[in-house]
């Protein structure tokens, strides 16, 4: 399989599985409704853990634009491959969301409020400050790259790692998850909130365009400080 066809996978499982635990708790008339963060963290950080044991070994499971473009500017990846990551990433994360909105599709018109629609797909701040929210998507999304380098550079028994990625993901989603809901992945936000967007879901409301800047560009900007000061540190 080519890398890039495994990131395909490897992120419409992150993203069927991730919104899928989101869809489970904010939608009306589920089995999980009103659940709670925790079962959103947790569900994501497992989402992260199976898309990593699914594609790791074929393509690194970057699974994640802000992942490839920092591990390259680093000397990690080669810049000839990361177009095609990143489209690969992309394309997944479209195809998982559109996978949780059939999944639930019997849901969206039992859910009246548009904005919980929304967060199924893609991720809003509580507190609108969007200088402030993209400081919280680049402090998440450092903290993501260095755990994940950090982890990477530890002998561990084989297959452990994933494990050890979700693990991380968990911790950053109950710890700095609060403000903006940590996309620290613009593939995870961007994808689904085009999905929202051509997608046939009954009273959906807009999707917030006004804000999807901020979860590209501040994991993007987030990763690269994670990588390069883990460089720098020699650790």
């Amino acid at each position: 399989m080519a890398p890039w066809v495994a990131e395909i996978i490897g992120t419409m499982i992150l993203i069927l599985l991730g919104d899928g635990v989101v869809a489970n708790v904010v939608l009306g008339k589920t089995k999980g409704q009103a659940s709670g963060w925790i079962v959103i963290t947790t569900g994501w950080a497992m989402a992260v853990a199976m898309a990593v044991y699914a594609v790791g070994r074929i393509s690194g499971a970057h699974i994640n634009p802000a992942v490839t473009i920092a591990l390259a500017a680093t000397g990690r990846f080669p810049w000839a491959d990361v177009p095609l990551y990143i489209v690969g990433q992309f394309i997944g994360a479209f195809i998982g969301a559109v996978l949780v909105w059939l999944a639930y599709y019997p849901h969206w018109a039992e859910t009246p409020d548009p904005k919980l629609k929304l967060a199924v797909f893609s991720t809003a701040p509580n507190i609108r400050n969007y200088p402030l929210n993209f400081i919280t998507e680049v402090i998440g999304t450092f903290m993501l790259v260095f755990g994940v380098l950090a982890i990477g550079a530890n002998r561990l028994a084989e297959g452990l790692t994933p494990l050890l990625v979700g693990l991380l993901v968990w911790a950053i989603g109950l710890s700095l998850g609060g403000p903006t809901g940590y996309a620290i992945n613009p593939a995870r936000d961007l994808g689904p909130r085009i999905a929202h967007a051509v997608l046939p879901i009954p009273g959906k409301g807009d999707s917030d365009w006004e804000y999807a800047w901020v979860p590209v560009v501040g994991p993007i900007v987030g990763g690269l400080i994670g990588a390069f000061l883990f460089v720098t540190l020699g650790l």
